[in-house]
Parts: structure tokens; C-alpha cells; sequence
């Protein structure tokens, strides 16, 4: 897995650089999604925040991929906290803390009309991503009497770098005035799975723009393209095969075999904002979690 995706990452460079050598890679745009589950069910636990960034590189925007890999580059940077369902007290039935910091590049193209993206990240675990400090700082900052006990925290998933790959592939067909896209994805590496899903959207804002699908919930926000105003609605839901996560040991947790999600969110552009809030809820990830748990995730720009 791990030559893999260093193959996956070479590919993807070494085509960029020789695009930036002729003069024809530049800024694109860039995206971001801040997904936390006290804008959800408001509790604090399991998928409990994560935040994502995305710059692309390329020689231009037309409204539509290239059929070229690697002349669209997207630079993603994710930062993680997986939290057990109390954080005051270690359960052993319960999944342990995890942060994790990832960073990769993804290449976005379409054959054949179906639009693909393949990409490889590395991914740091541990106490030494300070991941868990910073998520005490940011409760008792909010007010919030949630610390994590040093139990919990001498339980986390340890200090590790891990390589993950991912490709998916899928095609928007018209129903109505909707936008149907049917899609497939594989996982490898910190996470092995294989996911089929949809997204069906009503609007036109986020047509003709580079979509990046968070890896949390689903959700695809936007990064380049048309600022056309007005407003889209998007639902979606997909179902994922799990056969591995570091996240949650064999030792210490049995995985559920199949992982849900339902995802429901507004794109909304203005003059100057450009807004998105979603909601999307999560199905258990091993034997022992009790139930589901829904996440919230917002976005906010401001162009002056």
C-alpha cells in the first residue's frame, strides 16, 4: 500500500512539474469545509470535528475536467479528532481517541464523461500531531467542561505515519431540473473500504465547478468555478464494505461490516458571501457504538 500510493504521489508531481515548467500551472482557487458534531446532535464524541483545505493548481478552468491526469492538482490538507463517547472516563468497549493530520495531492479528470479523482496523502497519528491539546484549548475557550482524562489519552491511537490512498469515479445524469450523480469509491491504507453512494442536486450553484468530496461525510464542497448567485440543495447517501482502521484496533474494537451515511446541505451564493451548511448523519463504525450520531458542517466566505 505504501509503494502505492508513493507511485500514486510521483505520478501525480511529476506531471505538475513538467506542467509547471511549461509555464502553464497556476492558482486555481481553493476550498474548505469545518465539520463538528456540536452544530449536529451536539454532543462531543466519536466523529466529533475535523476540518479540511483543498488549493488547486492548474493551467485553467473551463467548467468541465480535463482528460488529462494530472493537469488539475489538488493540494488537501486535513486535520482530524476521533473521540471515545465520554471523554472523562476510558471504556473498553469504546473506540479510543485518535487526532490525525494528513496532507496529499489529488489529480481530477474525466474519461468518457465520468469525472475521476485519484490521490495518496500521508497521514500523521498521535500525541505528536497536539491535536488533543488543541481540542481542550478550544472547549474551555467555548465554555465547555469536556477535558479528556489521562486515561483516554494514554489509550489514543499512537504516534504513526501512514499512507492512504483513494480513487473515485462518477457521472452526473439529468433527472429534471436535478443533477443525479451516482458514484464509487476505494480506500486504502489508513482506512480500507469500498463505498457506493449518490448525490442529487437542485440548483446551479456548484455546476461547472471542481467539487471535493470531504472524506468525514461526504459532502462535496466547492473550490473553483462559476460564482453564479442563487442558491443549490444537495442531498446524498452511500454505503461502505470495511475491512480495516487504524482507528479502530482489532484488538480492542470489532468493526461494523458496513458503514451508512445521509447527508442533506444549502449551497448559497451572494454578491460577496458564498455559504454552505449541511447536516449529515453517521452510522455506527463498530459493534459497540449505540447508536448513530449526526454532524453539522459550514463553510463562510467573504470576497472584498
Amino acid at each position: 500500500m505504501r509503494q502505492f500510493c508513493l507511485c500514486v504521489l510521483f505520478l501525480i508531481c511529476a506531471t505538475s512539474g513538467a506542467l509547471a515548467q511549461e509555464g502553464r500551472l497556476s492558482y486555481l482557487g481553493s476550498g474548505r469545509l469545518f465539520v463538528n458534531d456540536m452544530i449536529g446532535d451536539g454532543d462531543d464524541r466519536w466523529r466529533t470535528g475535523s476540518i479540511s483545505v483543498s488549493h488547486v493548481f492548474g493551467p485553467g478552468w473551463r467548467g468541465q475536467l480535463p482528460e488529462r491526469p494530472g493537469e488539475i492538482i489538488e493540494v488537501r490538507v486535513m486535520g482530524e479528532v476521533i473521540a471515545p463517547y465520554r471523554l472523562n472516563r476510558r471504556n473498553a468497549g469504546d473506540r479510543p481517541f485518535a487526532g490525525s493530520w494528513s496532507l496529499g495531492a489529488h489529480s481530477h479528470f474525466q474519461r468518457g464523461g465520468w469525472q475521476m479523482s485519484l490521490g495518496a496523502d500521508a497521514v500523521i497519528t498521535g500525541p505528536q500531531t497536539g491535536l488533543a491539546n488543541l481540542q481542550q484549548f478550544l472547549h474551555r475557550t467555548v465554555g465547555f467542561d469536556h477535558k479528556a482524562s489521562p486515561s483516554v489519552l494514554a489509550g489514543q491511537i499512537p504516534n504513526g505515519i501512514h499512507a492512504a490512498g483513494v480513487f473515485e469515479t462518477g457521472r452526473d445524469y439529468a433527472v429534471g431540473r436535478a443533477i443525479l450523480r451516482p458514484f464509487v469509491e476505494a480506500r486504502a491504507g489508513v482506512e480500507d473500504l469500498a463505498r457506493v453512494g449518490f448525490d442529487l442536486t437542485f440548483g446551479s450553484v456548484g455546476r461547472r465547478e471542481l467539487m471535493i468530496r470531504d472524506t468525514v461525510t461526504g459532502i462535496r464542497y466547492r473550490t473553483i468555478g462559476a460564482s453564479e448567485k442563487g442558491h443549490s440543495l444537495v442531498l446524498g447517501a452511500d454505503a461502505a464494505k470495511v475491512w480495516h482502521s487504524i482507528y479502530l484496533p482489532s484488538g480492542r474494537n470489532q468493526i461494523t461490516d458496513l458503514r451508512y451515511r445521509a447527508r442533506a446541505g444549502l449551497h448559497w451564493q451572494g454578491n460577496r458571501w458564498r455559504q454552505f451548511f449541511g447536516l449529515t448523519w453517521l452510522g455506527p463504525e463498530f459493534v459497540g457504538q449505540r447508536s448513530g450520531q449526526v454532524v453539522g458542517a459550514v463553510r463562510f466566505d467573504y470576497r472584498f
